[in-house]
């Protein structure tokens, strides 16, 4: 097979349930080494094509069309499971989005990535198997691989695992990868580590690489083409850099528009695919480059605290945290073994004054969620002072936090997970009303949910569904107002945008914005996404390993970091404009 000759080739793909479409009609074609971004908000088709080019639809669903790939007869829609289960693994590679649900949690990492050359006979022997199994955790820059090939899928971290599916995925040398979001569980450094290493390895084996995600950032920097995918069709294909700073298709300029957090109307607002007529791309000569600090503190330099504004104000501080301390003990890990402490909190302070939004921005194990359920009087600390609209957690009972649930209310990351599914939306929005002290009848309670489902902008006719028949921004529309029903001074949001497609997203986004300023509330907003909290945030906190090692002016924080772990934060953060703008300098640098 030549370079330029079609390494997979996609004619006339559809896929069925009983009569309806789900996908239409799709077309394209990947050369060796290509690499393709398939990109659309969920319930475009992305998964449903990449399951039929592995033969792996699920029951009920039914494809018609042609896949051909290079040194195959076969046509892959047609094709029968015995002649697919020669190809997948061995000419065909796939990385999950969730590596800890595809592997085996009863096999160790080494013998996962053995068996898949064990299963295609690509090696001599297990000991040869077993042997390629530590180079390739070598070559993915597993630390100790040997050992690593001996750990089981629960003892190695969540990049960590990402690493194991990538090396089973490269392990018979595929002419093709096939990649399911599989950074969108990552911390952003890890997210960057994995990008990375996936970008290297098929640039280096030549491999061709369909690259499925919705994040655009990330399909700037990895692809070289895009295909545009809505309601089960291919809308719009071409260049990432010609899609990108110059969409035709109406669609994509909406994904574009509500991808870019650095770009609002006219009123402030951020776009989305609805109000992006206006929108301006990004263009080759003006993207900005990525933020870098100028003299970064030595990492054991002092703690630095946040703090209120220069401008000194009288104003009592809404929350105040003085040298929060959070200690777990975490039981034995074996027979003789020890308890171990685990640090979720070391010395915390910060206030936040009224009408404030703070950002608390840290990754996986910094103490983000410990900080907030003890805010939330869910938990308490170990020693120190937390003060919420001048209520004391720390020591307080359950019956004297009661003042303190109505001043202060949670948004939570997954409205599914955190919605009762056998409730009606109106019981949902009405039940934080259900304490002592309160005195609202029924009527007054459902014309309450009436008004605050209008705020948040669904119609009254929503109070007699479930969960269930709401779409997910819908659904966390519905989180939030019943977090604002009993008017609370601080608004909470953990992570309330994580789980949405960007063009949900900017549309939360922009109602969190709105609600805030109309309901004068002070939010604190805790997000692994730096762009999100630097949209929406005016000051920002950030946490590593229980400690706040940088605080202070969203902007400032951001253009000028002082510490270097903000600093990396910043570097591994993707932003569309930097990566097309990177990307186009990169390919001129190469001409």
């Amino acid at each position: 097979m030549t370079a330029n000759e079609n390494l997979l080739s996609v004619e006339g793909l559809s896929v069925f349930t009983g009569d309806a479409p789900l996908v239409t009609d799709v077309n394209f074609s990947l050369a060796r080494g290509e690499r393709i971004g398939l990109i659309g908000e969920s319930g475009s088709g992305k998964s449903l094509t990449t399951a039929s080019l592995m033969g792996l639809l699920p029951d009920g669903l039914h494809a018609t069309g042609n896949v051909r790939m290079a040194g195959h007869d076969a046509n892959f829609v047609t094709a029968s499971d015995a002649v697919m289960r020669r190809i997948r693994g061995r000419d065909i590679g796939m990385v999950f989005q969730e590596p800890l649900t595809a592997l085996n949690p009863l096999m160790r990492a080494g013998a996962q990535v053995a068996e898949v050359m064990l299963q295609h006979k690509t090696v001599p022997s297990r000991r040869a198997a077993n042997a390629k199994a530590i180079e390739m955790l070598a070559s993915v820059k597993l630390p100790d691989p040997a050992e690593a090939a001996r750990a089981y899928p629960h003892q190695l971290s969540g990049g960590q695992r990402q690493r194991v599916m990538l090396a089973m995925a490269l392990a018979n040398d595929p002419g093709l990868l096939l990649a399911d979001e599989p950074t969108t569980a990552l911390d952003v450094t890890v997210q960057r580590q994995v990008l990375d290493l996936v970008l290297e390895s098929v640039v280096e084996r030549g491999t061709g690489l369909l690259f499925i995600t919705h994040d655009l950032a990330v399909v700037a920097n990895m692809c070289t083409r895009v295909l545009v995918m809505n309601n089960g069709r291919v809308v719009e294909q071409g260049r990432t850099e010609d899609i990108f700073t110059r969409p035709q298709h109406p669609y994509t300029r909406g994904l574009l528009a509500a991808s870019d957090l650095e770009a609002t109307d006219s009123d402030g607002r951020l776009f989305t695919v609805a109000s992006a007529a206006s929108y301006v791309p990004p263009t080759l000569d003006d993207a900005p480059e990525a933020p870098t600090a100028s003299a970064p503190a030595p990492a054991d330099a002092p703690t630095p605290q946040a703090t209120e504004s220069e401008a000194e104000t009288d104003d009592a501080p809404v929350i105040e945290v003085k040298d929060l301390t959070r200690h777990y003990t975490r039981g034995r890990s074996s027979l003789r073994g020890k308890p171990v402490t685990v640090k979720a909190l070391q010395d915390a302070n910060f206030r936040v004054m009224p009408g404030e939004r703070l950002g608390v921005v840290g990754e996986s194990g910094s103490g983000k969620s410990t900080l907030l359920r003890i805010l939330a009087g869910l938990d308490q600390p170990t020693s120190g002072s937390v003060v919420v609209s001048g209520n004391e957690v720390a020591g307080a009972r359950e019956s004297d936090l009661v003042q303190l649930r109505q001043q202060l209310q949670i948004v939570f990351q997954d409205p599914m997970g955190s919605l009762n599914p056998r409730m009606r939306v109106v019981d949902i929005i009405t039940e934080p009303l259900l304490v002592p002290g309160r005195d609202e009848t029924p009527a007054r309670r459902r014309e309450m949910a009436a008004e605050m489902l209008q705020a948040v902008g669904l119609s009254a006719d929503a109070l007699d569904r479930y969960p269930h028949q709401f779409s997910g921004g819908q659904r966390q529309r519905i989180s939030i107002a019943r977090a604002l029903i009993c008017r609370p001074r601080v608004l909470v949001a953990d992570e309330p945008v994580s789980a949405l497609d960007v063009s949900v997203r900017a549309q939360v986004l922009n109602l969190l914005a709105d609600l805030v300023d109309a309901y004068q509330l002070t939010l604190v907003f805790v997000s692994h996404d730096l762009a999100v909290v630097r949209h929406l945030c005016d000051k920002v906190v950030v946490m590593q390993s229980g400690v706040i090692v940088e605080a202070g002016e969203t902007e400032s924080v951001y253009t000028d970091p002082q510490h270097p772990y903000t600093a990396k934060l910043i570097a591994s953060s993707m932003n569309l404009r930097s990566e097309i703008r990177t990307k186009h300098l990169a390919a001129e640098v190469t001409a």
